[in-house]
């Protein structure tokens, strides 16, 4: 018992005295890493006042570079300021000079000015009284010629206005037919200038008609979003579509403009499908655009398998098929190219079938004559030489080719065909409401015409030929001359101009022929 009591005792102790020895190292070992903190710390904080002090002193120097420079900047601009100043007021100064010796100049000349002002007023005074004296010898002379001729002054100037106005009209005559014999001789010239003229007077309303078409808004809001940001949307819409977009103060309404018919019938229906679903951004756009081109594409492409098939003519080389579509979005003086080409078809076989010729080929020939406009504005030439051209190219025939490359010649070198297409596409073009003439407007302009030659002394009959193109007057041998023919031509056409509208011109051709008739006995 005394010895676990012993041992118990010991161990206690041994316990006690290891924890007491503990407890000390690890007070010595806190107190030793406390140390070494605090001596950390004071390090730090000492470098960290040194690096201070160098930023601190780095800065200043900074500053005081910064306000060195300034210095210099603010000095030289002073200076060039200056500079400038300088050179104004040295301008100013001599134009100052400039300015008195002007006024010197101005002075000089007012006195100068005043001086012959009074001597004009001198001589106005001395002119009144000799256009007096003057006036009093003439009223007397004139008194004395009325009693010696025995008519009164408002007879004779009668007389004499009606003899000048006689001469004069046959000098004018004459020299009017002098003019006209000069410009026959020099027909091609004349011919030229003529038809320049008419494209220079023609030409505004034939280019805003065949290049432009108007896509109607819902509102003015819609400008804004077709637009875009910074001017995005409408940029895509142009480089998409090759078309110009115009946006002005008309309301509710967006201008298209482009030569090619195509392009502008994609960019119409393009921005008529992004203005009614309203997403109208450049990826948007991109998408529809093209969709609608290959729309337009199908649509073509049909359009022309569709006149061949309806007319009855096979075997066409897929390319012309395409070229007739074309002439769908065309137009030529208001009138659509297609439907036009298809009538001259029916005509030309018409007639073929008439005079025993190959109808199937007037019927080609007919359609094919105009598909040269499907690309006049994109080859140079004539609309009739470009289609001649494609119809070679794609294998028609020379009857056909032949035709469509002399569909607008004089016919005096033409074939048979050439001649049927060059009736048929007159009739088609001149037909009343062929382009945008009523019936009614027609038959009325017809009428007006024959009334106004009518309406002339001298004139027995006239007639209104070539629908309305030309009007005929037949005058009466004995009391009409040649000058006097020539003055009424011209007189009728005045007329015509003044009181009628109607597309193109009208030939005025006045006839006077001499019949003479007796008995054989």
């Amino acid at each position: 018992m005394v010895s676990y009591g012993l041992l118990a005792a010991i161990t206690f102790i041994s316990i006690a005295v290891g924890a007491g020895a503990g407890y000390l190292l690890r007070v010595r070992i806190s107190r030793k890493m406390l140390e070494s903190s605090e001596s950390l710390s004071a390090r730090i904080v000492e470098e960290a006042k040194k690096e201070t002090e160098a930023i601190k002193k780095e800065a200043i120097l900074q500053a005081k570079d910064y306000l060195l420079k300034a210095k210099n900047e603010l000095e030289q601009e002073a200076r060039e300021k200056k500079s400038d100043y300088e050179r104004f007021e040295d301008r100013l100064r001599h134009k100052e000079e400039t300015l008195d010796k002007r006024l010197d100049v101005l002075v000089q000349k007012e006195g100068n000015i005043e001086s012959r002002e009074k001597s004009l007023a001198l001589k106005e005074e001395q002119l009144t009284e000799r256009n007096r004296q003057f006036d009093l010898l003439i009223t007397e002379q004139q008194k004395q010629l009325e009693k010696i001729a025995g008519i009164s002054r408002e007879e004779a100037k009668q007389m004499l206005v009606a003899s000048m106005i006689t001469e004069a009209k046959g000098d004018a005559a004459a020299t009017i037919r002098k003019i006209e014999d000069e410009a026959r001789k020099e027909a091609d010239k004349r011919s030229r200038e003529i038809v320049a003229y008419a494209v220079q007077r023609y030409a505004s309303d034939y280019v805003a008609e065949n290049t432009v078409s108007v896509v109607n808004l819902p509102s003015d809001e819609m400008k804004g979003r077709i637009i875009g940001r910074e001017g995005r949307n409408i940029r895509a819409i142009e480089a998409a579509t090759g078309t110009d977009l115009i946006i002005d103060d008309t309301p509710e309404a967006v201008v298209l403009s482009s030569f090619d018919p195509i392009r502008r019938e994609v960019a119409k229906k393009s921005l008529e499908r992004l203005i009614s679903d309203g997403r109208i951004h450049p990826g948007r756009i991109e998408d529809v655009v093209n969709k609608v081109r290959t729309e337009i594409e199908t649509v073509i492409r049909e359009t022309g398998e569709r006149v061949a098939f309806d007319i009855g003519i096979h075997d066409i080389h897929p390319d012309i098929l395409n070229l007739i579509g074309k002439l769908k979005y065309r137009t030529s003086y208001s009138q659509n190219v297609l439907e036009h080409s298809i009538e001259v078809s029916h005509l030309t076989g018409m007639m073929a079938a008439e005079l025993g010729l190959n109808v199937t080929e007037a019927k080609r020939a007919g359609l094919l004559h105009d598909i040269g406009k499907a690309m006049d504005h994109e080859i140079e030439g004539t609309h009739a030489a470009i289609g001649a051209e494609y119809a070679v190219k794609f294998g028609e025939s020379k009857a056909v080719v032949e035709a469509i490359a002399t569909h607008h010649d004089d016919g005096r070198n033409n074939s048979m065909l050439g001649v049927l297409i060059q009736a048929a596409d007159t009739l088609s073009a001149a037909r009343p409401g062929a382009r945008k003439e009523m019936l009614e407007t027609y038959v009325k302009r017809l009428t007006d015409l024959e009334r106004i030659a009518k309406s002339f002394n001298g004139v027995d009959k006239c007639f209104a030929i070539q629908a309305g193109r030309e009007v005929r007057i037949l005058v009466e041998n004995e009391n009409t001359s040649d000058n006097d023919a020539v003055m009424l031509c011209r007189d009728i056409i005045k007329k015509i101009e003044s009181e009628l509208t109607y597309p193109g011109q009208i030939k005025v051709t006045v006839i006077r022929e001499m019949r003479v008739s007796d008995y054989a006995k």
